[in-house]
């Protein structure tokens, strides 16, 4: 997939287009179902497919002090997009000038001229332009007007809270990390949850108690779950699995402890055990399941005693789960 950052560096002679817009936070079963629909209708026209998406999320300019937490970083967003079969990712830097542009003039900038669109395909709460003054009957208008064609694509909905399903969105997503249901947020996203970030030295308390921990960056991407502990898998800069019990929180057992994602890496092998070595490598943490809340323990014995059936605990939920992960 060609990933381009302005419409200079589109090549002039890349398209025709299927072109689809979104901020895609998550990429969950809903932005792929639409993504799908994207590719087959650029396969049937002779056409690339390219996503236009944005950052930093429009939220964080209009309104950063209730800009929703993303879900996933812009790496990660780009990986998810690139894994669904795109040939283009058109990744807009947004600014006051862009979200000042009438429906007519993104149009007609972005999709006409700057990738010579053929087709649009986009859900039936699409908006865009000016004061998200554009929707779906606007985008239709100006097809009509500029020469493309334009496929709505039903919601993508999800058995869940109701009987007849909700439409899988980002907003779910969020609720379901902010209650630590990260088998719920899976289910949506289509795999499991992750974070991304450097391994950074933490207060060693993990390891003086015999449960040594990567203790990920506070700047890391991705959004924070519940506080908690949770059976997942970190994967290390060479792409290795392993299996680790992953704690979030500012464990209540001690005093002073900042909120904090830390990840114990369980079942390595012997030869690696004195010698494993995180420290300043860019990591992923994927969270499988939550095996319970936050608890303060009468001292560190009793935490240790619990950090075990954790770390037992884990290994039983992830061997169900397979060397895959989510």
């Amino acid at each position: 997939m060609d990933c381009w950052n302005d419409l200079d560096q589109v090549p002039p002679d890349f398209g025709p287009t299927a072109v689809t817009i979104g901020n895609f936070d998550g990429v969950h079963l809903g932005h792929q179902h639409v993504l799908s629909r994207l590719v087959k209708v650029a396969r049937d026209e002779g056409a690339r497919a390219v996503a236009v998406s944005f950052d930093p999320h429009p939220a964080q300019v209009h309104r950063p002090e209730s800009a929703p937490d993303l879900i996933m970083g812009t790496r990660d967003r780009i990986e998810a997009l690139a894994a669904t079969g795109l040939d283009g990712l058109l990744m807009m830097p947004y600014t006051l000038d862009l979200a000042a542009m009438s429906p007519r003039e993104f149009v007609e900038s972005v999709f006409v001229r700057g990738l010579r669109a053929r087709a649009v395909v986009i859900g039936h709460d699409v908006r865009f332009g000016r004061g998200n003054s554009g929707d779906l009957e606007t985008m239709r208008t100006l097809g009509r007007e500029l020469g493309f064609s334009v496929v709505a694509v039903d919601d993508y909905g999800v058995l869940g809270e109701t009987a007849d399903g909700r439409r899988c969105s980002s907003t779910w997503i969020r609720e379901a990390l902010g209650r630590g249901d990260v088998r719920t947020a899976a289910r949506l996203l289509g795999r499991s949850h992750r974070m991304r970030g450097e391994v950074v030295h933490g207060a060693a308390r993990g390891r003086e108690l015999g449960f040594p921990t990567a203790n990920l960056a506070t700047e890391s991407a991705g959004l924070v779950p519940a506080d908690g502990i949770y059976a997942g898998w970190l994967i290390d800069e060479a792409g290795a699995r392993w299996p680790a019990a992953v704690s979030v929180g500012s464990n209540p057992t001690f005093e002073g402890v900042s909120r904090q994602v830390e990840a114990h890496v369980i079942d390595r092998p012997r030869e690696q055990v004195e010698d494993f070595d995180l420290y300043g490598q860019h990591v992923v943490v994927e969270f499988v399941d939550r095996l319970r809340g936050m608890v303060a323990y009468t001292g560190p014995e009793a935490l240790v005693e619990q950090m075990g059936l954790d770390v037992r605990r884990t290994r039983e939920v992830l061997s169900t789960e397979g060397a895959a992960g989510g």
